[in-house]
């Protein structure tokens, strides 16, 4: 070529545009990031479809859901030591103005096992008081052995704590009294004192 254009010397120029290393490098990153995105997106779908999101850890709820104890119905303070009719001394009182009560309810927890102590009338302070069915007393040990034992024998009664010394309990007839339940029922209710049902596990959280 000639003029301005002339090739002289050894030397010839450059006829092609130089590489631009900075866009290819950009691209490289950018792709890598991308795959990068797409394969925690897949493994996150991959953990919801197959529940590896709730994989047990040492202190997630998985671990403690797995560890926790359900607790006894017998471990309960307010659980019922049962102890047997035949160990249990009834005396039998008579707080109504109806007479002959106390007699007959006494020979009645007699023919049920129970050992029968003193028979008669209510002292001033419960006679003609009592309301309901009738009035459980005993020591405060009682509460949880021999007085939820004779209360499955008179549906309603009151069960009370006094401070006496020694194991005696104390039946007093109340207003309300019509019989002693069922000796069918009663036995069924001093089947299911013995024997608890467990906890409802409906409510528990499922692992």
């Amino acid at each position: 070529m000639g003029g301005k254009y002339r090739i002289t010397g050894d030397t010839h120029p450059r006829m092609r545009r130089p590489r631009r290393r900075g866009r290819l490098v950009v691209g490289v990153v950018a792709s890598a990031a991308a795959l990068g995105l797409v394969g925690w997106g897949t493994l996150q779908l991959i953990d919801v479809f197959t529940g590896g999101g709730d994989k047990a850890t040492a202190a997630g709820p998985k671990a403690d859901c797995g560890t926790r104890a359900t607790p006894s119905p017998s471990a309960s303070p307010s659980a019922a030591v049962v102890i047997k009719p035949n160990r249990i001394t009834v005396n039998v009182f008579n707080a109504t103005a109806r007479s002959g009560l106390a007699k007959k309810t006494a020979d009645e927890l007699k023919k049920r096992g129970f050992k029968i102590g003193d028979v008669g009338n209510a002292t001033a302070d419960y006679d003609k008081k009592v309301k309901g069915t009738g009035l459980l007393l005993g020591p405060p040990s009682s509460l949880r052995t021999s007085l939820p034992v004779l209360a499955t024998q008179l549906s309603g009664a009151e069960q009370r704590p006094d401070g006496r010394k020694g194991t005696d309990v104390d039946l007093i007839i109340g207003d309300g009294f019509k019989a002693l339940n069922g000796k069918a029922a009663a036995d069924k209710a001093l089947a299911a004192l013995s024997s608890p049902k467990p906890a409802d596990s409906s409510s528990k959280k499922s692992c």
